[in-house]
């Protein structure tokens, strides 16, 4: 489908050699304009919202670059329509002057869907509904298209989960066959199912998770042992055996590989494995047989694993602890939950024991490790957030994590040795541009360390241990670990860098993510000496060729040349990106649940003030995140008062040109939460300046800082809202800092209205602006400080 736009290049397009074709994916933007994500992994170019008329979200095009903008943005012109998104769209039905449309819930596709009468099928005003389109959209026409379902009315439970596995194209319904496949299991582990595997049924291993845990596929077993001359440990972590169960391109097998990994919502999760596995055979219950796979470890007083053995086994879990448990029983030995535990607190010590080598052995390697703060959000039963608190990790959680990194290193290694084609959990270090970056702010931060060519985790570490106890340590650790990259899956080792690992895979999970149950079935292959061959998959799709072009090229080749790539190393390649390409499928899910039910519960604190930390310093504004709520918000540029801010990418941070006053990771503000966007999934905070003028304040409530309101002698720095500043707009770039004018909100940005009420209102002078703002606060004596006025 060729389209007919008028070419906008001039002359120096040509003359620049910029009007070569690529194709690429249209990413659309909730203002209306979009991207072209080009294929080859170039800069994304710029589309207009004249171009964008013609295409949708997620369609693949030909386009060019025909100029660059004030931006300096290249800017581009779709020349051919590719191929159509085949992705249903979510949204509410509306009826509007007798004409039904529906209005998606991705603003990313920036126009309204036309329904035909006839079309709605048994959908209502207002309800939320998924549409296939019949027509697409065309240069003067809106997209035409028909209900395929109704999913309710959009305050229904659960309602974020439906609009989002829908959205992602999240699997959440098994076939037919694999549910019937899955009836016809047994319901316990049979004698049969137990030749040939180890009788670990008399060795107390247990299971360590949370407390809303409902599948186990872990579990752990220590003792004392001899290693070499010295002392030391044998530790045993025993992994549910999905393998046996999930035959090799059956029909669970085939939804298992589509999903790639189960997905986790507050109050649900979407398996990968039907629930008769997950919750049953292959979740490793207390009191009950299992069959499992094991790592078999013996670790010496240095924390390092001297041997290893893997073999199927199988196994009876003497209990179902929780972290909080563990931890309890460690930090006292005599205490009430140590008392009901009697028997197994002597292994639980021992565990405690090798997990201390195993931690000073991480520090010796240089792993990196950095303390974050996880949060969960607490549901009522109607799913409404009661809360959101802090997830922290104690030293059971700590425990575990290192009994299993050791377990998936011993994976890594085997698998190598074998000379096995598997999927190992690669980690690159940074690219050029984000040392260059990186470099760049310690040197404006004063730190007096930096990383070298080649870095290694070791000098992050270095760098994260020297600075710990700065005033600025949140926002150091935080550039170092936005220096990092991603982790893929792919056959192509070459380490995982974070970690400090010259190879590591992912074993210790295989209930919920498929990668590890290739390593399983790989490991079984070697030990029966035999080779493991992947079925026919699926061809990748638009994910996977994207994170192919973007993600997979960047590994590092092996030191020695490989011969070219066989049709088995392919596939294991295509596997490795459909995996990694559903595992970051399954995290914008799951953030964009998260973030619908952030934008509902703070719906109900508008115009409350909040303390908080600045978490993310940019050209536009900040982001905070409130010390209460865990939750965060932007404050816009416009709202940071009446001058000009400098962005200093160098040091992260928005400096006041007239004040000096500066906003970086870390800093302390108390905001006021002035407009929450539950379409767009955005909360927008305003600066409440403690210490600023109770005369400006009260003229700032009162006119909505509207800028023909503010005092005096900053009028002269604030223009009427909309209009950019670049020399005469928006942004202005000089060695690296971005020069923005916090006097108006740019009409791209998500922002709320300053109103036109206060400006039609006769200004005040500073003292009866004064005596109005007292007089009303004496004759409303209940209202909660910091609420805005009504206007």
């Amino acid at each position: 489908m060729k389209t007919t736009h008028s070419h906008a290049g001039g002359s120096s397009a040509h003359s620049s050699g910029l009007l070569a074709e690529f194709e690429g994916t249209v990413s659309g933007h909730r203002d209306g304009h979009g991207f072209v994500l080009r294929d080859d992994g170039e800069a994304d170019i710029y589309l207009p919202p004249n171009e964008m008329r013609a295409v949708l979200h997620k369609d693949r095009v030909k386009a060019r670059i025909v100029r660059h903008d004030r931006k300096n943005r290249p800017e581009g012109r779709v020349t051919e329509i590719l191929e159509r998104s085949a992705n249903p769209i979510i949204g509410r039905l509306l009826q509007e002057s007798g004409v039904w449309l529906v209005a998606p819930e991705d603003k990313r596709y920036g126009q309204d869907v036309l329904i035909p009468k006839g079309a709605t099928g048994t959908a209502k005003a207002g309800q939320v509904v998924v549409v296939q389109l019949t027509e697409p959209p065309a240069l003067f026409g809106q997209p035409v298209g028909r209900v395929k379902e109704v999913l309710g009315e959009i305050d229904d439970p659960g309602m974020e989960i439906e609009i989002a596995v829908r959205k992602y194209g999240v699997p959440h319904e098994f076939s037919d066959e694999a549910l019937a496949l899955a009836r016809s299991l047994p319901d316990a582990v049979r004698p049969a199912d137990k030749k040939h595997r180890v009788d670990l049924t008399d060795v107390p291993l247990v299971t360590i998770d949370g407390e809303d845990a409902r599948d186990f596929d872990d579990a752990v077993y220590c003792e004392p042992a001899k290693v070499g001359r010295g002392k030391g440990w044998r530790l045993l972590v025993a992994i549910a055996d999905v393998s046996h169960y999930v035959e090799t391109g059956s029909a669970i097998d085939i939804d298992a590989y589509d999903r790639a990994t189960s997905v986790y919502f507050p109050r649900r999760v979407i398996p990968m494995l039907p629930e008769k596995l997950s919750n049953g055979l292959c979740s490793l219950n207390p009191n009950v047989e299992r069959l499992c796979m094991v790592c078999d470890m013996l670790v010496n007083a240095k924390g390092e694993v001297h041997a290893y053995q893997f073999y199927p086994a199988v196994m009876f879990s003497q209990a179902r602890f929780t972290y909080t448990e563990v931890a309890a029983i460690l930090a006292n030995t005599r205490g009430p939950e140590a008392a009901q535990r009697k028997a197994l607190v002597p292994h639980l010590l021992d565990l405690h024991d090798v997990y201390q080598a195993l931690l000073k052995e991480r520090g010796e390697r240089g792993a990196v490790d950095f303390e974050t703060t996880e949060t969960q959000i607490v549901c009522d039963e109607a799913g409404r957030i009661e809360k959101i608190v802090p997830r922290t990790r104690n030293v059971a959680h700590r425990l575990i994590e290192e009994a299993m990194l050791a377990a998936n290193v011993c994976s890594a290694d085997f698998i190598s040795q074998s000379k096995h084609v598997g999927l190992y959990r690669v980690h690159e270090g940074p690219t050029p541009e984000k040392k260059d970056m990186l470099r760049n702010y310690l040197k404006a931060a004063g730190v007096g360390m930096t990383i070298s060519d080649d870095p290694e985790p070791g000098e992050f570490q270095k760098i994260a241990l020297a600075t710990k106890d700065r005033p600025d340590a949140q926002q150091i650790h935080s550039m170092l670990l936005r220096s990092m990259q991603q982790a893929i899956y792919t056959p192509m080792n070459s380490g995982h860098f974070g970690l400090a690992y010259e190879a590591y895979t992912h074993f210790t999970s295989p209930i919920r993510r498929y990668p590890d149950l290739l390593v399983h079935r790989v490991i079984k292959a070697v030990l029966n000496k035999a080779k493991y061959q992947l079925p026919t998959l699926p061809t990748p799709g638009e994910a996977e060729a994207k994170l192919s072009k973007r993600l997979a090229s960047r590994v590092k080749e092996p030191t020695q040349k490989p011969k070219k790539a066989s049709a088995d190393e392919l596939a294991w390649q295509a596997a490795g990106l459909h995996c990694s390409a559903n595992e970051r499928r399954a995290d914008e899910a799951s953030r964009d649940v998260e973030a619908w039910l952030k934008c509902k519960y703070m719906r109900e604190h508008l115009g409350e003030e909040f303390g908080g930390v600045v978490t993310a310093a940019t050209g536009f504004g900040i982001f905070v995140t409130l010390d209460a709520m865990y939750v965060e918000g932007l404050v816009h540029i416009t709202e940071l008062g009446g001058e000009y801010f400098r962005f200093d990418e160098a040091r992260q941070e928005l400096r006041g040109e007239r004040t000096g006053i500066r906003y970086a990771i870390g800093t302390r503000v108390r905001v006021q939460v002035s407009r929450v966007d539950l379409d767009g999934r955005k909360i927008d905070f305003r600066l409440v300046n403690e210490g600023q003028d109770l005369v400006g304040r009260a003229m700032k409530d009162k006119t909505g800082g509207h800028a023909a309101e503010l005092p005096a002698q900053e009028r002269g720095a604030a223009r009427h809202p909309g209009e950019a500043r670049t020399g005469k707009a928006g942004k202005k770039t000089a060695g690296k800092r971005t020069e923005t004018r916090s006097g108006g909100r740019d009409s791209s940005s998500a922002g709320r209205s300053t109103g036109s009420t206060g400006s039609e209102r006769t200004p005040k002078s500073p003292i009866q602006a004064l005596k109005a703002a007292v007089k009303k606060a004496a004759g409303n004596p209940g209202r909660k400080q910091g609420k805005k006025p009504r206007r």
